[in-house]
């Protein structure tokens, strides 16, 4: 192995060589735990500590890392202090997770490290929201992110490179290709010669490094990462490496030929560097044995520390108020009540409008949303006003762009997303199911982010333009969930889904959006979350309902003037205002539930469950949950008016009152 010192000193070639060393022999440590039992599991990244050395050294310590789980030498490298490390990969308190998740699935705001999640592919979208936000606040920064071989074939790795290269961030792409996705060899993974090469199909800049030099590895990082800030680009790194243990120790490596390990062997990065610093007299035995001794010192301290920790405790309340990060929700009033008859869509665009006015660093992301204005016009005139930086359009592609903004949202700035349907969400389901709303309660970073959801029947769309998801959604503790029925809660629950700093599922009915006109302040406002409305008030029956339901129940009730009802519009759904619902049961004795999504496995379901564990004694009658059929949205408009349940609430209505 050839090394260049170029015009580095002997004090930064000791430097590289003491951080390759330590997490190296923090691995060895953690290989005798887990054959003692004492640590649960380890993914090792033995032999490809140049990598996250080289690259860690060349960032700016303000310029953020996305390392993968085989990267120990980044939190090393950032100076990640050893005692809370050995404490979260032990499931303890101190740790960077309070034991709620296991391995590198952390990050550190303090160390500008993200780490990442099981399904790999969301964190290279993050790192296009994290560039993004240096972007457009003209810092001259770059962001590296690591991913292995076997991900590049996510599709989230190509819409990241894509959006990366279409917007011109400032991101290293870092593969490291060490041969093998857990088992399975690169011949299996990919047909092209060097994963570098797929570069050219994005219209970037590929390179391919020697990733066990770590001269090398740094030299050409560091000359990049030059580059990057004053020409902000991405770049795609392609780092031949081997790792010299299996996918994770139970794995084992007897998948790969004794010849590939022999060879690569020879090339251990520490060793070849060992010997190379050693013959230019850089390097003694006596300085060897110092930096082992101060190390395993280090390990040895912080290791008891950890140990000696208690086991961390469940608190049932703690675990819940984790969920997400607290907000004084305290409604703000829009001063003089000077209103304005709008509709729907108009009341969502200017809610839409002063958040925008309300905060400098919110940025819109969506496809078709800048000069066109969106396929409901919603945004119509925004780029003029507040320029194409904050109002983006993006490549059909859902799951980055949900990636994006939860970047935007580590880097402080907030994101609101517009899906173009609600159907299309399915595409991005994995990052907001799986990163939006967990990461909160894993290691305290919030996600401020709101996707705005145009859903629902009623308009001939069909299968794919017509549902009414909020189920896929409300099942997904840290997510908050609001769907408004009248122009006024429309804009004001926005305006609030915009300050909340958790990640909100905005639901907007496109059958309402130019069929219903009401009365709206001019001023900008907000409404509390997780609080129902009570539009009528009686005594016969309580009728739950949102979105479109509620208008479905208003018209129900105008034909029949006698029912005296309860009429509440839920607004939102997660959190769900159980408390008004629950008191009207008490009152009414009776409990109709109205939803437009299908009905099995829907919010009328569990409103249901609810009501009988905590109000069967006040209940004169069976619970009716009237919805949609189980199947998907027709077309044609017989169809569609079978297949919603318009006429059903209003049979199923009078059955119960006649029960």
């Amino acid at each position: 192995m050839r090394y260049h010192i170029g015009d580095l000193n002997p004090e930064e070639l000791l430097r590289f060589y003491g951080r390759m060393l330590k997490p190296r022999m923090i691995e060895e440590k953690m290989l005798i735990l887990l054959r003692q039992g004492k640590v649960p599991k380890w993914f090792s990244g033995m032999g490809q500590e140049a990598i996250s050395v080289g690259v860690a050294s060349a960032l700016k310590d303000s310029e953020y890392i996305l390392p993968m789980h085989r990267n120990l030498g980044v939190f090393t490298t950032r100076n990640v202090p050893l005692k809370r490390l050995f404490a979260q990969w032990q499931g303890k308190a101190s740790g960077f997770t309070k034991g709620r998740d296991r391995s590198f699935h952390f990050g550190s705001q303090e160390h500008k490290i993200v780490g990442m999640i099981s399904h790999l592919g969301p964190q290279l979208g993050v790192a296009n929201g994290i560039a993004l936000a240096d972007l457009i606040r003209k810092k001259k920064r770059v962001t590296a992110v690591f991913t292995g071989e076997g991900a590049t074939s996510e599709g989230d790795f190509h819409e990241a490179l894509n959006v990366a290269s279409v917007w011109n961030l400032p991101i290293l792409f870092c593969i490291e290709n060490n041969g093998y996705g857990l088992s399975t060899p690169t011949r299996e993974q990919y047909n092209c010669e060097h994963l570098a090469d797929r570069a050219k199909g994005y219209g970037i800049e590929g390179r391919i490094i020697e990733g066990n030099n770590i001269l090398e590895v740094y030299t050409k990082v560091n000359e990049l990462c030059k580059a990057l800030r004053k020409r902000p680009r991405p770049v795609l790194l392609e780092f031949k490496t081997f790792r010299m243990r299996g996918h994770e120790e139970a794995s084992g490596i007897k998948y790969v030929p004794e010849k590939t390990i022999k060879e690569w062997a020879k090339k251990d990065p520490i060793a070849n560097f060992e010997a190379f610093l050693l013959k230019q007299g850089i390097l003694n035995d006596k300085k060897i044995e110092k930096l082992k001794t101060d190390y395993m010192e280090e390990i040895n301290m912080s290791l008891k520390m950890a140990f000696d920790e208690d086991p961390v405790v469940f608190n049932g309340k703690r675990e819940l108020d984790d969920i997400y990060q607290k907000t004084e929700d305290k409604p703000i009033e829009p001063g003089v009540l000077d209103t304005q008859e709008i509709r729907f869509v108009d009341a969502v665009s200017q809610g839409l409008r002063q958040s925008m006015e309300e905060h400098n660093e919110l940025v819109l992301m969506g496809q078709d949303i800048a000069e066109y204005g969106g396929v409901f016009k919603i945004t119509e005139g925004f780029v003029k006003e507040f320029g194409r930086n904050r109002v983006r359009n993006t490549p059909i592609c859902e799951s980055v762009i949900v990636s994006a903004a939860m970047g935007l949202s580590i880097n402080s700035m907030k994101a609101v997303v517009e899906m173009q349907f609600a159907d299309f969400v399915s595409s991005g389901f994995n990052p907001i199911v799986n990163y939006l709303a967990k990461i909160h309660y894993r290691w305290g970073q919030n996600a401020d982010v709101v996707i705005r959801m145009p859903c629902g029947g009623g308009v001939g769309a069909g299968p794919f333009h017509s549902q009414t998801n909020e189920a896929w959604f409300t099942k997904t503790p840290g997510l908050k969930v609001v769907y408004p029925a009248f122009p006024a809660d429309a804009k004001g629950l926005l305006t609030a889904s915009i300050n909340d700093p958790n990640p909100v599922l905005f639901f907007e009915h496109k059958g309402l959006y130019r069929s219903i006109s009401g009365d709206v302040p001019k001023a900008y406002y907000t409404l509390p979350l997780g609080k129902a409305s009570l539009l009528k008030e009686g005594n016969d029956v309580s009728i739950v309902t949102f979105g479109a339901g509620v208008h479905w129940a208003l018209e129900t009730l105008e034909r029949h003037s006698n029912i005296s009802a309860d009429l509440i519009d839920l607004r939102t759904l997660a959190p769900l205002d159980t408390e008004t619902i629950y008191q009207s049961v008490q009152k009414t004795g009776k409990l109709i539930i109205l939803q437009e999504d299908t009905l099995f496995g829907g919010v009328a379901s569990d409103i249901s469950a609810m009501v009988t564990e905590h109000c069967f004694e006040y209940l004169d009658g069976p619970i009716k949950r009237v919805a949609s059929l189980d199947t998907p949205v027709p077309f044609a408009k017989s169809l569609e008016e079978g297949f919603l349940p318009k006429k059903r609430f209003e049979d199923d209505l009078l059955e119960l009152l006649a029960y």
